[in-house]
């Protein structure tokens, strides 16, 4: 396809499908990794960021953020979820209170890795699997944030919690 084709497309400029182009082509030239070679020092950061955010540590978490960072979630409209929130200052409010939200709700962490990514497992008080996160590091620093709370996609790691059931207990204590 020519840039004005694509640009149709895409409903961008010209211009700005040129420059997009000049970016990614960069990019690749580059030849950086995609994510994180050594497991060890990636696992290690991950643990490091999560225990963080237990403890509230905002100014922390923001120093193992990329600036670029994203969190994506995915509900599958079956479960709570949130839209894409971008930036350190707001991944690291969001993260935090995720997990001080759920600490309160008696939940647990455990330590996981999901699709070759090191991330946690939040676990009820049950022991049931309520959400898992997985992290992409890169170039030391959190690039993207992947949560999961869609019940059918947790179904392979174990008893499924039932969230919207556990908040709506949590409202009415």
């Amino acid at each position: 396809y020519g840039y004005d084709e694509i640009a149709r497309i895409v409903e961008r400029s010209e211009e700005n499908c040129r420059q997009l182009y000049v970016r990614a082509r960069r990019h690749v030239d580059e030849g950086r990794p995609r994510f994180e070679a050594d497991r060890k020092h990636r696992d290690e950061l991950v643990e490091r960021f999560f225990a963080a955010a237990e403890r509230g540590a905002l100014a922390a978490l923001e120093e193992m953020l990329a600036d670029g960072v994203v969190v994506y979630g995915d509900g599958g409209g079956k479960a709570p979820s949130w839209q894409p929130v971008y930036g350190p200052e707001r991944v690291a409010k969001l993260i935090a209170g995720t997990l001080r939200q759920a600490m309160e709700l008696g939940a647990s962490l455990r330590a996981i890795h999901l699709n070759g990514q090191p991330g946690v497992m939040f676990l009820d008080a049950e022991g049931r699997v309520g959400a898992v996160m997985s992290v992409d590091v890169a170039d030391g620093l959190v690039q993207a944030i992947r949560g999961v709370t869609n019940p059918d996609k947790l179904a392979h790691l174990g008893p499924v919690a039932d969230v919207r059931q556990v908040l709506r207990e949590a409202r009415e204590r």
